[in-house]
């Protein structure tokens, strides 16, 4: 019989729910539905002529067993196997359903998989040790180098000290993301607070430097300045063509293509691309205007870039500028250690006359350490020469596809997305009056400490600074500078040796860079960079007794130093002083 054709009739069931099945009729037959369902069927349904009275529905009370766990000795219902009983049409049937493990609750599963809360709490403990327990090692170096910046002078123009505010979203949770790509074009999904953070870092970048988003863009991407500066080069540059900038010994940067005077190339510009130096004027150590004009004319660099590293005077950029129209080359600078000057609007604005700007982030900006690429973007607003062989057909500047490109994926990968947050931090803060004002006390630290030196008989390159760095020739001590740096070292004032030009136009290693930056962002002013002089010129005596004992020989000078009375007097002075100055971002020690 069709159950088809009792439409007509009432159905009724009966259900009962148990943990045992009782045996089934000898002329019931199975049916199975599914891999946990099997119906057993009165045969006698299917032949039966006779009506079938109808029957209310009655439900049955349900029954469940419980289980005693073998794991941890609790009581816990299981329904291990049930079995529904009920009638259609007067037949009795039964549904049985089979329970897995995997049907539990999570509380009831813990009890019959004993190791899995284990697991779990290994990788907790894994998770959330504090350095200190994590790795005692590391975090007791790290301390000592914490005290190290705490008691010493910070001399060197590069280096800076970073708020709590960056120091925090460095070592944050934004370490954890990939985020390979540009906003709104990521390759992994979950980015789009992600997005947010970079779009905002680059609107403050725009901001910090008040540019027009029409007419500039900006990469906030590369790891450093010196793979920004790569990137221009690979993004608008094919390998062997030329770049042309100033020589590192005049205060240039290695990244614009250095060789030694062996001939020997240093950096990755100088083996990928051509480099030709033009020089500073070795009496005055001014750029030589003129010769560098000259120079680029016979050599047509395709990029000719301004900046350097340690060339303490202000740069003419209408005049970089007219040469770069002249000789048919993109105009880029790179002003990595003056960019917080040029914000602040100390110093002349590169934004002016250049194509390309970039910069590192954490000099005289104050932020983390990494680079930044500046662009222009639109329509060109001034007859230039012809650069990348584009010609004046082209109206609208082709920068920014290539050398976004060049950054990803061409050499890099997915971004530090920590990095770009702490540098949207520090962009917020270029652009207050309480950075101008940082910002102006730094050049009168500068500007302090070189008269104070020239006061004491020093010979400074140039003659003084418009920046935050000055050159101090030690030649005319008779001092090598790598021996004064190493002594300086001993007495905890941090300073770098740099080559100048003697006299006779020769490069020599006699002199040593010194920077304001990091000293000011810890409160000294004018009167402190005075006291500072006073240690500078004591170390140069130190130096010059030391090197007058053993000449030369850098092995004597050196374990001359370890227990020399002298260093150790200044030593005591110099952490005196430096410990009276806050640390920004520092608990007290």
């Amino acid at each position: 019989m069709d159950l088809s054709s009792h439409t007509q009739s009432s159905l009724s069931l009966s259900f009962h729910s148990h943990a045992s099945s009782p045996p089934s009729p000898p002329s019931s037959q199975t049916t199975i539905i599914d891999d946990s369902i099997s119906l057993q069927l009165d045969s006698s349904y299917r032949s039966s002529s006779n009506p079938i009275p109808s029957k209310p529905l009655q439900l049955l009370e349900d029954k469940t067993v419980k289980l005693n766990s073998e794991n941890n000795g609790e009581d816990y219902e299981k329904e291990d196997e049930q079995e529904e009983e009920f009638s259609i049409l007067g037949h009795q049937m039964c549904l049985k359903r089979q329970r897995d493990g995997h049907c539990l609750p999570f509380a009831k599963r813990l009890a019959v998989e004993p190791g899995l809360e284990a697991r779990r709490a290994s990788v907790r403990a894994w998770g959330n040790q504090p350095l200190a327990a994590a790795d005692p090692e590391i975090h007791d170096i790290m301390e000592k180098e914490k005290k190290r910046q705490f008691n010493g002078i910070e001399l060197i123009a590069s280096e800076n000290f970073v708020c709590r505010a960056v120091m925090e979203a460095l070592g944050s949770h934004l370490t954890n993301k990939y985020s390979e790509g540009f906003p709104g074009a990521r390759y992994y999904t979950g980015n789009q607070y992600i997005d947010q953070i970079e779009s905002l870092c680059i609107e403050r970048a725009l901001k910090a430097f008040n540019l027009d988003s029409d007419k500039w863009g900006v990469n906030v991407q590369p790891y450093s300045c010196t793979s920004a500066n790569f990137a221009v080069y690979t993004g608008l540059l094919l390998p062997g063509e030329r770049i042309m900038g100033l020589d590192s010994p005049s205060g240039g940067h290695m990244s614009h293509g250095y060789y030694t005077p062996g001939g020997k190339k240093v950096s990755a510009a100088s083996l990928f691309f051509e480099s030709f130096p033009y020089k500073v004027n070795p009496q005055t150590g001014l750029i030589d205007y003129e010769k560098l004009e000259e120079k680029a004319m016979d050599y047509r660099p395709k990029i000719l870039i301004c900046g350097g590293s340690s060339y303490p005077r202000e740069w003419d950029y209408g005049r970089f500028r007219q040469i770069a129209d002249k000789c048919g080359a993109v105009l880029m600078c790179d002003m990595a250690h003056i960019s917080g000057l040029v914000a602040a609007k100390e110093l002349a604005s590169p934004f002016d006359y250049c194509d390309i700007v970039t910069s590192t982030t954490h000099k005289s900006l104050r932020g983390p350490r990494g680079g930044i690429i500046f662009f222009r973007r639109g329509k060109k607003s001034r007859k230039q020469g012809m650069p990348l062989g584009h010609g004046d057909n082209s109206s609208h500047y082709g920068f920014e596809e290539k050398i976004n490109f060049a950054v990803h994926p061409s050499l890099q990968g997915g971004p530090h997305d920590n990095h770009i947050a702490a540098l949207a931090i520090a962009l917020k803060q270029v652009a207050t009056p309480e950075y101008k004002a940082y910002m102006q006390q730094v050049k009168r630290n500068a500007q302090a400490l070189a008269s104070a030196l020239l006061r004491r008989k020093c010979k400074l390159v140039t003659g003084g600074t418009d920046n935050h760095l000055l050159l101090w020739d030690l030649t005319t001590r008779g001092l090598r500078g790598k021996y004064y740096e190493k002594v300086c070292e001993m007495c905890h004032i941090t300073l770098n040796k740099s080559a100048i030009f003697g006299d006779n136009g020769a490069i020599c290693p006699g002199g040593v860079r010194i920077g304001t930056p990091a000293m000011t962002s810890r409160g000294c002013v004018e009167a402190d960079f005075e006291t500072i002089a006073d240690f500078l010129l004591r170390a140069v005596e130190i130096t010059s007794n030391v090197q007058r004992e053993h000449g030369k020989l850098q092995k004597g000078f050196i374990e001359d130093l370890q227990n020399n009375k002298d260093i150790v007097e200044l030593r005591n002075r110099v952490e005196a002083f430096a410990s009276q100055f806050a640390m920004p971002g520092f608990d007290i020690i």
